[in-house]
This record gives C-alpha cells, structure tokens and sequence, in this order.
C-alpha cells in the first residue's frame, strides 16, 4: 500500500504517465502496421479496462472480505484503499473501545444491588441488571413487555403516568409481601425511562417502630401531664401560697404545658400519619372557617400587636378534613405572630390560583435563610433552638402542616429572605375544591 503522505495528486500524476507511456506505446505499434489511431483507441480502452478491473477489486474486497488484506492496488486506486483502510481501523478501534465501555457499564450495572431496568419510549422492558430479577422478579420472558401490565400496582401505574419524576415512590413487593421497596424513574433519550429500585425494608420496619414508639410514648405521657397541671393549677389557686414557691410553681406549669403541646402534636401528626385519615372528604366552607381561625389569631395576637389582615378572594370551599386543617392553618398564622418583631404586618390570604385554590400566610418578619427551608418540615428541626424555646414552638408544626397537605393531595410552598419576612402556601388542586 501507497505511503500516507503521499499526496493525491502524485497518484493521478502516476496514473497519467502510465496513460501516456501506454498510448506512445500502442501509437509506435500502431504507426508501424498502418493503423496508429486506431492503436490509440485501443490503447484508451485497455486503459479503462484496467481501471474498471481496480474498481471491481476494490468493491469485491469491501464487500466480501473486508477483514482481510487489501489487494494491492495502483494509482489513484492505492490512494482510495489507503484512506478506505485507515477509516476502517478508526471504525474498529473506535467500536472496540465502545464495546469496551459498555461491557464495563453492563458490567458495573450488573454488581449493583439496586434493580435497574431500561424502559423504551413505547413502556416496554429493555433491559435489566441481575438485581431487578431479585427485588422485582423479572425473568427473561419479561424483555419487549409493558411495564405497566408487568408493575400493575395503581400507585406505580399513577406515578409512571402522571411524568413529574422529582419524587420517589415506596411500594409493597408482589414478590414477598413482607418486603418493600423504593423505586425512581428518570427520562433519557428519545423519552426513553431508567427505572431504579431498591430494598427499603429494614427503613421501613424501622418507621413502623418510630412510629409505634412515639404514639405509646405520646399516649403514656398524655395521663401524667394531666395529672400534674391539674395539681399545679390548685396549689397556684391558695391564696396563701408563698411568693417563692409561687415562682417555681409557675416554671412547672410553663414546662407542663409545652410538654402537654408536644404530646398533642405528636398524637396528632402519629395519626396524620396514619393512612386511615385521607377517607376523609367533607365539604369545607373555607371563607366560615377562615373567620373563625382568624378570630382566634386576633386574640393570640393581643400581646404581640401585630397589623393582621384577612382577605378572602375565593368562595370556593374544599372537600377534606376539618381538625387537620384548622391545625394546619392555625399553626402558619400563629408561626407568623411568634417570629414577627413587635408591630409587624400579617397578611392571611385565601385565593384562586388557576385551577388551584391556595391558602398563604405572608409577614414582614425575621426570614429563614435558605439553608434552612428544604428542612423545615422535618420534626423537632429548629433554625433557631433558643428563640423556638422562648416562643413556646414544639418543632413539629409546619411537620404537621406537611402531613396534613399531603392528606389533601395538596403541597407546602415556603419563600423567605433573612430580615425580608416569608411566605407559607398551601395550594390545593382542583380535585379537591367545590365551586
């Protein structure tokens, strides 16, 4: 084969001296028997001939045997082969080192012990990891299946549907009913999916027992507290008692009483919790209720004498439960009341948003920076521990408020900027409002 650096124009200068020697030779031969055009002719065909011969090599070798030697081939024909060769080793090593990385990614996909499986744009099942056959139960009639005939749990079917992967989703294993576990999907390509699941079981056996624990903990602590403010109250109550012990009496009562609020939070968000309370679907008249809890704000706000202001801008009332929401709204205002300097502004809306209805709690107060926000709802988390101690706060209202908008297929929004106040939203779909 030709060098690489020769040009391509030396190679049709070497053909074209080739033609030339070839015609001056058939021209003498030609012009000794009388007939020198005609050899000339002659000369041009087999010319020709010879070039259709290299290109009838070249296309045998391409594409009968392109594994092996190419045939050696002269002029601008070399020239062609070379550069056909050198694309051809590009291409194989090129394909080689893919091959090389997807047999390392199959490869390390397969060692995972998370389930993975490959869904196409039309839902059916691709391919999958060793581990989905041991959490999901595939098995090898399962590939060019519907996901959605082979998962036909109502959950994952709303989840694969409704396309907002952001969330992930816990179901019971079909598999064995004692197990659980944690699938996400995630949208690649051509719509394509990536469903990723693996085994939650001990977490959520786990939660059961935190769960259990809190509520026996919360109903056996409920008994005591009673009992103790009830004795606290009547010695408080003598007339006689001494101004010393008066003081302290008053300091047990205070702790009393916010240990008494923690155990009522705790019960309450234990049975939000509880997935007995979503069959719960009365109709709500917001804008009577509203009142009502406003009404109560105003008096809770008498010591702290902040500018309150209800605006009710929808009629529209919700179909839900009555206690949890009062909680809900309750403990969002009365947040705002707490950490909001003295002689701040409250503005409590409820209000159309499109097709949603939401509910907002505004202030002009302190802010939450926003490290914090994603954190809120957690339980017992605090900003701030020693101004939560000071107000009074549990740790476990906006948890409570998060529950309760789950319970209403709802969602919290929180906005806030240090020292430029915050927003809490509770927005509810249209599922959920009656005109």
């Amino acid at each position: 084969m030709s060098n690489s650096t020769t040009s391509l124009l030396d190679f049709v200068y070497q053909d074209l001296l080739r033609l030339i020697g070839l015609v001056l030779i058939f021209f003498c031969i030609g012009w000794v028997v009388g007939m020198p055009w005609l050899a000339v002719l002659l000369a041009l065909f087999l010319f020709l001939l010879l070039q259709w011969y290299s290109l009838y090599r070249l296309y045998r070798w391409m594409q009968h045997t392109p594994d092996q030697e190419p045939p050696e081939l002269g002029g601008v024909w070399s020239a062609l082969l070379y550069n056909i060769t050198r694309i051809q080793i590009s291409e194989h090593r090129s394909r080689k080192n893919l091959l090389g990385v997807i047999s390392r990614a199959q490869t390390s996909v397969a060692a995972l012990e998370e389930a993975v499986v490959l869904i196409d744009a039309s839902s059916l099942i691709e391919w999958w990891n060793p581990a989905a056959e041991k959490i999901l139960g595939l098995k090898s009639g399962d590939q060019g299946r519907n996901i959605l005939n082979f998962c036909r749990a109502p959950e994952f079917v709303s989840y694969y549907q409704q396309g907002n992967y952001s969330q992930e989703i816990k179901l019971k294993s079909w598999i064995n009913e004692a197990r659980y576990f944690q699938c996400k999907l995630t949208r690649f390509g051509q719509n394509d999916r990536l469903l990723v699941a693996y085994d939650v079981t001990r977490l959520h056996n786990l939660e059961l027992m935190r769960k259990d624990f809190v509520d026996n903990v919360s109903h056996e602590l409920r008994t005591p507290l009673t009992v103790l403010s009830g004795y606290l109250e009547t010695y408080m109550d003598q007339d006689d008692l001494n101004p010393r012990w008066r003081r302290g009496f008053e300091q047990m009562r205070q702790q009393t009483t916010r240990m008494t609020n923690i155990v009522k939070d705790l019960l309450l968000l234990s049975r939000l919790e509880n997935s007995s309370a979503q069959t719960e679907r009365k109709v709500i008249d917001m804008p009577y209720l509203l009142n009502k809890i406003f009404d109560d704000a105003q008096a809770y706000n008498a010591e702290f004498k902040h500018e309150l202001n209800l605006e009710i801008e929808s009629f529209r009332s919700i179909l839900g439960a009555e206690q949890e929401l009062t909680s809900a709204f309750t403990n969002l205002i009365t947040n705002a009341i707490k950490y909001t300097p003295k002689g701040g502004i409250i503005r409590v809306r409820w209000f159309d948003d499109g097709d949603d209805c939401c509910f907002s709690v505004t202030d002009n107060g302190i802010g939450i920076e926003s490290h914090h926000i994603n954190r809120l709802t957690e339980r017992f988390y605090r900003v701030d521990s020693d101004r939560s101690r000071d107000t009074g706060g549990t740790g476990l209202g906006l948890a409570i408020v998060k529950h309760v908008m789950l319970q209403h297929e709802g969602r919290l929004e929180i906005t806030s900027k240090r020292e430029q106040g915050s927003t809490f939203l509770c927005r509810f779909p249209k599922e959920r409002l009656v005109e």
